[in-house]
C-alpha cells in the first residue's frame, strides 16, 4: 500500500491545501492530513479547531484520516504511521531550498520514506495560512479571503475576527 503523509499546522486551512490534499489522494492509495502541533508556533485556531475544520473540508475524502501528532519529527511520525511518502508542497524558491535540506535530513533519518514535492498551479502558490490571517481587519477583508479558503473555513474566520471584535469593545 502507498500511504503518504502531508503535514502542516493548518492555521487555517486554505485552497492551496486542499489542492494538495486532492493532489496526494490521486497519487496514493491513502493519504493522511497530519496536523503537527509546535509548541514554539503560537496558532490562531486550536488543535481541536483545526482538526474539525480539516474533517469538514475533507468529507467528501475516502482515502483520507486526519490526525495529529506532536513533539517528533515528521519523518519519525511518517515511519509510525508506515507511511512510504512525505507529501511536500512548493511555492517559493525559499520552500525548495528548505524542502531540500529538510528532504535530505530525513533521508538520513529513513531512507526508506520519500519525500514528493508538489507545486501547485498559479492561482494557489501565493497562499498560505499566514498571508490569509494577515488580511483580515481592513474594511472588506471578508470578501478578500473569500477566494483563499474554503467555505467553512470562511465563517471560522469570521466568528474568529467577531469574538476579537467583540473581546475588545469590552476592554
Amino acid at each position: 500500500m502507498k500511504r503518504a503523509v502531508y503535514a502542516g499546522s493548518f492555521d487555517p486551512v486554505t485552497n492551496g491545501h486542499l489542492w494538495m490534499i486532492r493532489e496526494a489522494v490521486e497519487l496514493f492509495d491513502e493519504v493522511v492530513v497530519a496536523i503537527g502541533v509546535n509548541p514554539e508556533k503560537h496558532c490562531t485556531f486550536s488543535v481541536d479547531e483545526r482538526l474539525d475544520m480539516l474533517r469538514a473540508v475533507t468529507r467528501g475524502f475516502s482515502k483520507l484520516r486526519v490526525e495529529v501528532f506532536e513533539n517528533q519529527f515528521l519523518v519519525n511520525y511518517a515511519q509510525s504511521i508506515e507511511a512510504n511518502y512525505i507529501i511536500r508542497g512548493i511555492r517559493t524558491a525559499s520552500d525548495y531550498e528548505y524542502e531540500r535540506t529538510m528532504r535530505y535530513i530525513n533521508s538520513d533519518l529513513h531512507a526508506d520514506i520519500t519525500t514528493i514535492f508538489l507545486l501547485p498551479p498559479r492561482e494557489y502558490a501565493e497562499v498560505s495560512s499566514t498571508m490569509v490571517k494577515g488580511l483580515m481587519g481592513p474594511q472588506g477583508w471578508e470578501q478578500m479571503i473569500r477566494q483563499y479558503v474554503p467555505e467553512p473555513v470562511y465563517r471560522r474566520l469570521v466568528a474568529y475576527h467577531e469574538r476579537q471584535q467583540a473581546a475588545l469593545n469590552n476592554d
